[in-house]
C-alpha cells in the first residue's frame, strides 16, 4: 500500500512539473522596438508557453542619462485569433507585418508622453510564476520636431513657366523650373501668388537633407488645382509625391482638386503649417511598394474639406470618401492640425503596414462619419489628447489585428451616434480617460459582430436618456470596469452579452463587466456649466465646450489607477474622464509659431 501511495504522489508530482513546464513562458526571439515618434515608444515580445495566461511583461523605462526608473503599462497580451478571422473584401486574409506562431503569444504597448528627441533606456521583465522570467534592456529614442540644417541653400520661385536661376533677384519661374535644379538639401521659397493646377515631384531628398518647398512669408502662396468646390472629381491630384522620400512642405496654401496632396509610398514627409481646403481629401498615402512606407510628419496645419455638417440619410448615403488625412504605415505623426468638414477627420490606412503611429493634439470638428479611424492597425496605433465637436461616430476600431490600438483622453461633444465604433470584429481596442458628451444613451455599439480582448478603464460618459451602456454585439475577453455614466432613462440600466441588468446595483452583483462603474449627474458635471448637445447644430466655439470637472461631480476620485496612464493623478484616485479636477487645459489645434 505504501508502494501504491508513492508511486500516486510520483505521478501527481510529474503531472504537476509537467503541466507547470507546459505554462511556462520561453521568449521567442528578442524583443522589437517600434518606429518611434515624438512622445511615444512602442515594442513587441513574441512568448512561447504560458497556456493558463498567467504571465505578464513590466516595461520601465529612464532617460538615458538618468537614474530612476519608472515603470509604464505593462504590454498588453495580443489575442490569438483563428488565422482566417480578418479578411479583405474579397476574402482573401490580410498580411500583417508581423506572424505569430499558433502556439505562441504576442506582448505589445507603448509608454506614452515621454519628451520629444530624448534617449531613453527601456527594460521589460517577462514574469511567469510557472518560470522563464527574462529581464531584456533595449535603448531607443523618441524623434524632435523636423529642423533643417542651418546652412541650407535657399532659392527663390515666383509663378511662371520656366526659367531663373533661382536668386532673390532672379527667382525661378514656376514650380517646374525649380525641380529641375533641385538638390537634397535645398529650400525653396514660394512667393506670393498662384502655382498649379498640379505639381507632380520628380526628385526626392536624403535623409538629414530634404527638398523643402515653403511659402516665402510675403502672401499667400497657393497652389490651385483650378477644379470648383461643386465639380470635384476623383481623378484629379494637386500635389503628388508618389513614391518620394524626404520632402517638406510648408506654409503653403494647396487647393482646388478631389485630391489635394498624395503620398502613396512615400517616407519621410513632412507637411507643417499649410492650408489645405477645397477638396474632397486632404492628404492620403495608403499603397506601398517602395516597402519604407511613413514617417510623415503632419503637424500645425489646417485641413478644411468641402462635405456638409449636419448631414441628412440621404446624404449621407451619396456623398463621397473623404478624409482629412489618411495614412499608412509606420511612424507617422499627426499632431497639433485643425479639421473640419470631411466624412472623417483623421484616419489609419487598411494596408499590410500599420503600427507605431500617432494623431496627437487636434481640434476636430463637422464630420459627417468618423472623428479618427484607428482601422487596419496591427498594434501600437495611439489616438490620444484629440478633442472632437460635431461627429456621426467618434474613434473606430473597425477592424484591429490584435492590437493594441489606444483612444487615450479624448473628449467628444455632440457625437451623434457610437463614441465608439468596434464594427467588424476588431481584436485589442484600448480605451482609457475619454470624455462624451452626447444626446440620446451615454454610450453605445450597434452591431452583431463580436468584438474581441478590448480594454475600458475610467471614461465618463454623460447622455439624455436610455441606457448606461447599450451593447448589441457579443464581448469576448473585454474588460471594462471603471467608467463613468450619466443621463440615463428607462427600466435597464445597461445591455451586455445579451443580457440586460435592471439597476446599477445588478450590474455590480452580477454582470461581469463595470463592477466598479459609478453614476455621474450630467447636470453639475462640468465646471463651465455645460450639457449635453439638444440638436445637432451645435456651434463649435473653442472657449464654451470645456469638459472640464466641477468640484464635488461624483466622477471626480472614481477611477482605477492605470500604472503609465495616471500616475499624476491629485487625489484619492484618479478622476474619471480625460481631465483630472484642476488641471489645465491640453492645446488643441495649431500652436502660435515661436522663432
Amino acid at each position: 500500500m505504501r508502494t501504491l501511495f508513492s508511486l500516486i504522489l510520483v505521478l501527481g508530482l510529474l503531472v504537476t512539473l509537467n503541466a507547470r513546464a507546459e505554462n511556462a513562458s520561453l521568449q521567442v526571439g528578442e524583443p522589437v522596438l517600434e518606429t518611434p515618434t515624438l512622445s511615444c515608444l512602442g515594442a513587441y515580445w513574441i512568448v512561447h508557453g504560458d497556456d493558463n495566461r498567467n504571465a505578464h511583461v513590466e516595461f520601465h523605462y529612464k532617460k538615458k542619462d538618468g537614474t530612476d526608473w519608472k515603470r509604464g503599462p505593462d504590454l498588453f497580451r495580443v489575442d490569438r485569433l483563428p488565422e482566417d478571422h480578418f479578411k479583405d473584401d474579397k476574402g482573401k486574409p490580410i498580411l500583417k507585418t508581423v506572424v505569430v506562431p499558433r502556439d505562441a503569444w504576442m506582448f505589445a504597448g507603448s509608454i506614452f508622453l515621454l519628451e520629444p528627441n530624448t534617449a531613453y533606456e527601456l527594460k521589460l521583465n517577462l514574469i511567469d510564476p510557472d518560470g522563464g522570467n527574462t529581464e531584456k534592456l533595449l535603448s531607443a529614442s523618441t524623434i524632435g520636431e523636423p529642423v533643417e540644417a542651418k546652412d541650407a541653400p535657399q532659392f527663390h520661385v515666383v509663378p511662371g513657366s520656366g526659367g531663373g536661376t533661382g536668386t532673390a533677384s532672379d527667382p525661378f519661374k514656376g514650380l517646374d523650373a525649380a525641380q529641375k535644379a533641385a538638390k537634397p538639401g535645398d529650400v525653396f521659397l514660394l512667393h506670393a501668388g498662384t502655382y498649379g493646377p498640379e505639381f507632380n515631384l520628380s526628385k526626392s531628398g536624403e535623409e538629414g537633407k530634404p527638398i523643402v518647398w515653403r511659402g516665402a512669408g510675403d502672401g499667400d502662396a497657393l497652389i490651385d488645382g483650378g477644379v470648383a468646390k461643386d465639380k470635384l472629381n476623383g481623378s484629379h491630384t494637386v500635389v503628388d509625391f508618389g513614391g518620394k522620400h524626404d520632402i517638406w512642405f510648408e506654409k503653403l496654401s494647396i487647393r482646388g482638386g478631389h485630391n489635394l496632396m498624395k503620398g502613396h509610398g512615400a517616407s519621410r514627409i513632412v507637411i507643417r503649417r499649410c492650408h489645405i481646403f477645397d477638396g474632397i481629401t486632404g492628404f492620403f498615402a495608403m499603397s506601398d511598394e517602395t516597402k519604407k512606407f511613413g514617417s510623415f510628419f503632419v503637424s500645425d496645419n489646417v485641413f478644411e474639406g468641402v462635405m456638409p455638417w449636419p448631414t441628412t440619410h440621404e446624404q449621407w448615403k451619396s456623398l463621397p470618401e473623404s478624409r482629412g488625412v489618411w495614412i499608412g504605415g509606420s511612424g507617422n505623426v499627426v499632431c497639433f492640425n485643425r479639421f473640419a468638414h470631411w466624412k472623417d477627420g483623421m484616419d489609419t490606412a487598411d494596408c499590410p503596414c500599420c503600427n507605431s503611429d500617432d494623431f496627437h493634439n487636434n481640434d476636430v470638428s463637422e464630420c459627417f462619419d468618423d472623428g479618427t479611424e484607428l482601422d487596419g492597425s496591427e498594434r501600437n496605433t495611439r489616438c490620444f489628447l484629440n478633442r472632437y465637436t460635431n461627429v456621426y461616430q467618434g474613434i473606430s476600431f473597425q477592424p484591429i489585428y490584435g492590437g493594441p490600438a489606444y483612444a487615450f483622453r479624448n473628449v467628444l461633444y455632440n457625437c451623434q451616434v457610437e463614441p465608439f465604433k468596434l464594427h467588424n470584429g476588431p481584436s485589442g481596442s484600448v480605451m482609457i480617460h475619454n470624455t462624451i458628451v452626447r444626446q440620446g444613451a451615454p454610450t453605445l455599439c450597434q452591431t452583431p459582430e463580436t468584438e474581441y480582448n478590448a480594454f475600458s478603464r475610467n471614461n465618463l460618459y454623460l447622455g439624455t436618456e436610455g441606457r448606461a451602456l447599450h451593447y448589441d454585439c457579443p464581448n469576448v475577453d473585454s474588460d471594462y470596469d471603471y467608467d463613468g455614466f450619466g443621463g440615463m432613462s428607462g427600466d435597464v440600466f445597461m445591455k451586455w452579452n445579451n443580457v440586460k441588468y435592471a439597476t446599477l446595483d445588478d450590474v455590480r452583483k452580477s454582470c461581469p463587466v463595470e463592477k466598479h462603474c459609478v453614476v455621474v449627474d450630467p447636470k453639475t458635471a462640468f465646471a463651465s456649466g455645460i450639457q449635453a448637445p439638444t440638436d445637432n447644430k451645435v456651434v463649435f466655439d473653442i472657449k464654451v465646450n470645456d469638459l472640464r470637472l466641477k468640484e464635488g461631480s461624483a466622477a471626480i476620485d472614481a477611477g482605477e489607477t492605470l500604472t503609465g496612464f495616471n500616475d499624476d493623478f491629485k487625489g484619492k484616485a484618479p478622476d474619471l474622464g480625460a481631465y483630472e479636477f484642476g488641471t489645465e487645459l491640453p492645446h488643441y489645434g495649431p500652436r502660435a509659431e515661436t522663432k
